[in-house]
């Protein structure tokens, strides 16, 4: 098992209970030895994923775990729909768009309905909004994440490669000076670095919630891309590239 594995499974672990001690972890990971399990425990302390205990047992900081995409929609409904509205507001008729995962992202498809653009996305749950829509949607292949209603993989990568976009919305799980913009998995960094490269303009979406937090893989520096938020933070302040509705 390679290091990122381990580690993600690690956070998985510790995702679905509050505390974890080191025999937990040594009964989960078999065949990883004590040693290499203290020095992950350090390793995802320095990234600001984790926090350690006494006696080697560990706790996850809050936002290092991808949380399911149903608990995601019923927080910070209203900041949200604030992030998302103006969002959409920046398409133009005749543009071809990509929408990330997440549940803001997909709060920006109700205010795209009547507009003549073309949508390519890997958001699977845009399927329950698409009736009456005017525009083109169109969903890219891939392994489907059932918990994030995310596609991604290999596949993923390679379809979104050969698109182009006049504009790219991207989600992220959070964004501080450390970890950059940054989510758990190192699919969905790749995926949406893809999609970045591949856009004439991009923006991170992402509520007032996620401002200071570090999850594992950096997807991209803090500043490199703006980020829509509902207000304005420290972080953001220190970004120097942002925007805030008005």
């Amino acid at each position: 098992m390679i290091p990122y594995q381990r580690r993600l499974q690690m956070l998985q672990l510790l995702g679905k209970k509050e505390v974890v001690s080191l025999n937990d972890f040594l009964e989960e990971l078999d065949g990883v030895s004590e040693s290499t399990i203290r020095r992950d425990l350090k390793t995802l302390e320095a990234e600001g994923q984790i926090i350690m205990l006494r006696g080697g047992g560990a706790c996850l900081k809050q936002g290092s775990y991808e949380v399911p995409i149903n608990s995601k929609a019923i927080k910070n409904v209203n900041e949200k729909e604030m992030i998302a509205k103006y969002a959409a507001g920046l398409v133009n008729d005749g543009e071809s768009i990509y929408l990330d995962s997440g549940s803001t992202l997909l709060r920006m498809v109700q205010h795209l309905l009547n507009k003549d653009i073309t949508i390519v996305t890997t958001n699977a749950g845009i399927f329950q909004d698409l009736q009456d829509a005017r525009f083109k949607c169109f969903t890219v292949g891939g392994e489907l994440n059932v918990k994030t209603a995310s596609i991604l993989g290999t596949r993923t990568n390679s379809e979104l490669s050969e698109m182009y976009f006049d504009k790219a919305f991207i989600g992220c799980n959070g964004f501080s000076e450390r970890a950059g913009v940054s989510t758990p998995d190192i699919r969905e960094a790749e995926k949406k670095q893809i999609v970045c490269r591949n856009s004439e303009a991009s923006y991170v979406l992402a509520d007032s919630s996620k401002s200071g937090k570090n999850t594992l893989c950096k997807v991209f520096e803090l500043g490199e891309v703006p980020i829509i938020c509902e207000k304005e933070t420290d972080m953001l302040i220190a970004s120097g590239n942002y925007i805030v509705p008005k």
